[in-house]
């Protein structure tokens, strides 16, 4: 599975940062494919590309502030989440992901 992801935070950097790792984790640790993108006081950085919208099947979208772009994923399934929620339960995300895509 091809896993894209934005996190944005709305009280600063550090979550952000700190989703984007968590997801990544997560991630690798069942085996997928992942590039997160994050939006914050730094700008948007690994940006996700058309390219890897392509090959994306699934989306995660933090939905704590408004993530800029979002229409360039009307294609892929989406999954709104808790900036926090992908601190602290990132596996239980993506294992939420394999049973709607099942």
């Amino acid at each position: 599975m091809n896993i894209l992801a934005v996190t944005a935070c709305p009280l600063g950097m550090a979550s952000t940062y700190m989703a984007a790792e968590g997801l990544e984790r997560a991630a690798r640790e069942f085996g997928f494919d992942i590039k997160v993108e994050t939006q914050g006081f730094m700008g948007v950085e690994n940006e996700i590309t058309d390219t890897d919208i392509k090959k994306g099947d699934v989306v995660i979208l933090t939905k704590d502030m408004p993530i800029k772009n979002t229409d360039r994923f009307k294609e892929l399934p989406i999954k709104y989440v808790s900036i926090y929620d992908t601190i602290r339960k990132s596996n239980k995300i993506i294992k939420e992901i394999i049973e709607d895509n099942a």
